[in-house]
């Protein structure tokens, strides 16, 4: 049967006090050498196994300077087969040809951009467009147009500076 509860060595039973138990704890020592390791050998192989992605960009065909003499061997464009994309801030103004044109207004969307530039593409033969970035305009404008240009399947533009026609557009059109 059970003793009486005054005969029950309780510092038996649970040991000694409670400050002798404490110092009886050990110190951990965790050594960090081989954690901090593992983590420079998973970052390395993560970068060497990662794949960069390549920048998408778009050929640009840049010809040479020509020399004085190569002048007189360039080939004309016709004037009918010419059309002029004047970049503005906030839209495009484009006209056909050189000789007194009339101008009409774009904007910078591309499916509207590329079904115009499609169209005028398979009306003309031979089509040459001419990109004229105002100062005004940005980069992103310009590469709007170019990307346009490249989807649309127009095989011949070039940049060029805008000529006194185009500035007094820009000065028209605020």
């Amino acid at each position: 049967m059970l003793p009486p509860i005054d005969e029950i060595e309780v510092d038996r039973i649970h040991g000694t006090n409670d400050a002798s138990r404490k110092a009886e704890k050990r110190e951990v020592n965790v050594d960090m050498n081989p954690m901090v390791d593992l983590a420079f050998l998973l970052l390395t192989f993560f970068m060497l196994a990662t794949t960069f992605s390549n920048p998408q960009v778009m050929e640009l065909l840049v010809p040479a300077k020509p020399d004085a003499d190569d002048a007189q061997q360039e080939t004309p464009v016709k004037e009918s087969r010419t059309m002029s994309l004047v970049l503005f801030q906030e839209k495009i103004v484009w006209y056909r040809g050189i000789t007194d044109p009339e101008h009409f207004d774009i904007s910078y969307d591309d499916t509207r951009l590329i079904g115009f530039l499609s169209a005028a593409n398979k009306g003309t033969d031979g089509l040459v467009v001419l990109i004229k970035p105002l100062p005004e305009s940005n980069y992103e404008n310009l590469v709007t147009v170019l990307d346009a240009l490249n989807n649309s399947g127009v095989q011949r533009y070039a940049l060029d500076e805008p000529n006194e026609y185009d500035l007094n557009l820009s000065m028209q059109n605020p």
